[in-house]
Order: structure tokens, then C-alpha cells, then sequence
């Protein structure tokens, strides 16, 4: 059966944690993620309005978002034959899935190895490596709370 939007019907596909978790977005998606989280919602016109020279065209950006939807990173609005688009997952929520992917493909699953490479890329001093340990003790019993 196919619902046929009416004016302020909201659209949300379902959405299961486990599919989520398995998708990640493009560079082109993060960037139209990226600026609608910032608006927390908007339509396509706002978001054009939000990207840098060139912009692309409409139709890309509307191709983009319904991409991102059967995602089920964007829900939308319908006004008419107009959507207005907002995100369904936060943006924590994204990078901590985000983060979890990127330690378990490119570190083994190992914060411990992470840290340790960007220590040695990056060759942070003594100082800034306790900072870093003190800022994650400091979340981490925030966390507890």
C-alpha cells in the first residue's frame, strides 16, 4: 500500500540499529550531513544555500538526501510536494559509530594502537599525551554518572 504524503505528514523509515551501524555515509553525504545537523532541519534550497562554491545543482542534492533516507540517516516533512528534511541520527551518535568502525578496521579494535600511531605521527609531547589521558578519565566518569 502506497501512502500519499498530505500537507505536514512526517516520513521516517524504519530504522534498526544493526543496519545502521553497517552503513556509513560518502564525503559527499557527511558534507549535506554535516550542514544539516547545523540547521537541524531544512529543504533543499537551505541546504544549497549552506555549501561552498560551486554549488552543485538541485537535482544532485536532492538525489543525495533520498539516497541518505533509504539510509536511514534523514527523515522528512511533507508539505505539499515540498520536503523538509532533518536527521535521524545525531551527530555523537555518527561519529561514535564512526570511531568504533575506524579503531576496528584500521587499529585492530585497539584504542590503546590508535593512540599510540598518532602519538608517533603526529609526535605529541609527554604533556600532551597526559592531557589527552586526563580529558578521557575525566569523560569517562561523566559517563558513569
Amino acid at each position: 500500500m502506497k501512502r500519499v504524503p498530505q500537507y505536514g505528514t512526517s516520513f521516517i523509515l524504519p530504522l534498526k540499529t544493526k543496519q545502521l551501524r553497517m552503513k556509513e555515509l560518502t564525503k559527499a553525504e557527511e558534507q549535506l550531513m554535516q550542514i544539516l545537523w547545523k540547521l537541524k532541519k531544512g529543504f533543499i534550497k537551505d541546504l544549497i544555500d549552506k555549501i561552498p562554491e560551486p554549488k552543485p545543482a538541485y537535482n544532485t542534492v536532492s538525489t543525495f538526501i533520498r539516497i541518505m533516507e533509504k539510509k536511514g540517516f534523514v527523515g522528512h516533512t511533507a508539505y505539499g510536494n515540498t520536503h523538509e528534511y532533518y536527521p535521524l541520527i545525531s551527530k555523537k551518535e555518527y561519529t561514535g559509530q564512526f570511531m568504533k568502525g575506524f579503531i576496528k578496521n584500521y587499529f585492530s579494535n585497539s584504542l590503546q594502537e590508535m593512540v599510540s600511531f598518532f602519538a608517533k605521527e603526529d609526535k605529541m609531547s609527554i604533556s600532551e599525551l597526559e592531557e589527552l589521558l586526563q580529558e578521557v578519565k575525566k569523560d569517562l566518569e561523566n559517563e558513569k554518572k
